[in-house]
């Protein structure tokens, strides 16, 4: 069985005093479901020296061990900081920061170089979705962001369309079962059925807690990246609890 998975993405947002908010957090992540935060980098190691039992990951990766590289971080330094998970490919990683299924690819194999589990994030644009090629659109970015070697340990998908990233608007519960089920199957395709079943697979955009429960009775989703509503525990906590929920 897949371990439900509550992920925190707090983006470029938090300074020291939000570590209070993940102690807050602490007491939920003895429930059935995983919980992962994924801080700034200046909160990585003091997140993780915590001693919460909940993972701490990074929001992304270079993909070289180390060098001239000013204002990266590389994995093995996020692995040294305390952190177990790393999220690449996400969206504004791409948009932002022109990052390309390639440069995904080398990231992620990097993060598990290094030890770190990786959530690689997939998803289409507005115009993607109006134009009907959001499964073509996906395909092509697990098949060009995904090294060969995924296992269930090691690998996290989240499907996390982007014109519902921060804007409130949520694709209906048959949207994204069939993008869901679309990854399963090009997993078991790829990597084999018994890896591709034990991928994890999150779903990211506008989840709150008011919508929750309905996403995560969805077919193959396995849990949710979450970013604003991740930064308050009164906020991310019924998330949380809502996945709990789920897993019975």
């Amino acid at each position: 069985m897949r371990r439900k998975l509550a992920a925190g993405n707090w983006k470029m947002n938090g300074l020291s005093a939000a570590l209070d908010e993940l102690a807050a957090m602490g007491p939920a992540a003895d429930g059935k479901a995983e919980v992962l935060i994924c801080p700034p980098a200046t909160l990585v190691a003091p997140a993780a020296a915590l001693g919460l039992p909940l993972a701490i990951g990074g929001q992304d990766c270079h993909a070289k061990d180390a060098g001239a590289h000013t204002g990266d971080i590389s994995a093995a330094m996020l692995k040294d900081a305390g952190a177990t998970y790393v999220i690449l490919g996400h969206s504004e990683r791409r948009a932002d920061h022109d990052e390309h299924d390639e440069h995904v690819r080398e990231k992620c194999r990097a993060a598990w170089d290094a030890g770190l589990a990786a959530v690689v994030c997939v998803g289409e644009t507005l115009s993607e979705r109006e134009a009907q090629n959001t499964l073509d659109i996906i395909a092509g970015q697990l098949a060009g962001s995904l090294p060969d070697g995924a296992t269930g340990h090691n690998l996290v998908v989240a499907y996390e369309p982007v014109w519902a990233i921060g804007t409130g608007k949520v694709p209906d519960v048959d949207q994204i079962g069939e993008v869901h089920d679309f990854i399963r199957a090009r997993l078991e395709k790829r990597f084999g059925e018994g890896v591709g079943r034990s991928v994890r697979l999150l779903y990211g955009g506008s989840v709150k807690p008011g919508n929750a429960a309905e996403i995560f009775a969805v077919s193959n989703v396995d849990g949710a990246l979450v970013g604003g509503a991740s930064l308050r525990a009164d906020d991310f906590l019924p998330i949380i609890e809502a996945l709990n929920a789920s897993a019975d």
